[in-house]
């Protein structure tokens, strides 16, 4: 049941936050009286990297191993694991867990796609599988990566973004 005084009021435009009680105290949306959907969301980000690291990803040459099929595996298990890294996010049940790999010449792109039927959304799960997928790729790639000083100055992650996401009942 709820308590009349969470209910939001033109005075106090705090009172519209979903994760926020009338005390200010955080709590997670209570989502258990909405009918579940089948839902889908597709997050995209890009890697930046080396001509020759490219080479050598597209060569299998990376000394760690396969870069692409650890950052898949990264991607999957990080969207698993989403509601134990954002704090506001339900556990939900994953039902099916898509990545693309667009590699090109001095960059990588990655898509994941994220299905689940249930009542809450899954993009912050597509969010995280492609964070954490162009991370992997990043340990992966390290050494290739290194200037003579330790450093990366042409590596980085960028363009992260939800391309879609998708909701419809569940027939």
């Amino acid at each position: 049941m709820s308590d009349p005084s969470d209910d939001p009021s033109p005075e106090n435009p705090t009172d519209d936050l979903t994760h926020t009680d009338s005390a200010g105290n955080v709590q997670m949306v209570d989502v258990g009286a909405k009918p579940d959907s089948a839902r889908r969301a597709v997050a995209r980000g890009t890697i930046h990297l080396q001509p020759s690291t490219i080479e050598a990803i597209r060569a299998d040459e990376i000394g760690k191993g396969d870069v692409l099929a650890t950052a898949r595996i990264g991607a999957i298990q990080a969207v698993k694991h989403t509601w134990e890294t954002i704090p506001m996010c339900h556990q939900i049940p994953i039902t099916n867990v898509e990545t693309t790999f667009d590699v090109h010449e001095d960059h990588v792109v990655l898509d994941v796609a994220v299905e689940t039927t249930g009542k809450t959304g899954v993009e912050m799960e597509a969010l995280e599988g492609v964070t954490t997928g162009l991370n992997v790729v990043w340990d992966m790639v390290k050494a290739a990566e290194k200037d003579s000083e330790g450093q990366y100055p042409g590596t980085r992650i960028s363009d992260i973004e939800v391309l879609s996401k998708e909701k419809r009942a569940v027939e």
